[in-house]
């Protein structure tokens, strides 16, 4: 990993409890934040930069948990990766994207404080799940490769109830 910039975006996914709904197809869904008091953030998915020394592993596990508080999670699997310029400084970027798995049991929705040390402390995020696939892209397109983990789940494929 040689680039100025190492990054990892997870793909938390869940199975839906369909509690609610027992009779309903139950459908995968996806963990999405939203920077509270910052709306042109965009709905993103947990990621974060490698620390010196760290494994992309654990910093999905790390970062997931900043982003979060979720730390009753497991990575399924490394999906992809890619390199693109960063947003907004027009970095290289090596992004590698990961399938983690939360509890069934997880909350729908919280609210959370980052935690750890970098740019994003003590912001605010509204966490929660949502269905797939998703009917828009989140934000810098962090859903490009859902598809890798499922074909139906890429964003705006529709599936018949």
């Amino acid at each position: 990993m040689s680039q100025a910039q190492c990054t990892d975006a997870s793909h938390p996914t869940r199975p839906c409890r369909g509690l609610r709904h027992p009779a309903q197809r139950q459908r995968p869904q996806l963990l999405v934040f939203d920077q509270l008091g910052i709306p042109d953030a965009g709905t993103q998915v947990p990621a974060g930069g490698v620390k010196p020394g760290e494994s992309l592993h654990d910093t999905v596990l790390r970062e997931v948990a900043e982003e979060t508080g979720l730390t009753d999670i497991s990575v399924v699997s490394e999906i992809a990766t890619e390199q693109k310029p960063h947003p907004e400084t027009c970095q290289p970027r090596h992004t590698t994207y990961f399938h983690v798995r939360a509890r069934a049991d997880t909350s729908d929705s919280w609210r959370h404080s980052v935690t750890g040390t970098g740019q994003d402390s003590e912001l605010q995020f509204s966490c929660r799940f949502v269905a797939l696939p998703l009917l828009t892209h989140l934000a810098d397109h962090q859903d490009a490769q859902l598809h890798r983990i499922n074909p139906g789940w890429t964003t705006g494929a529709h599936h018949k109830p």
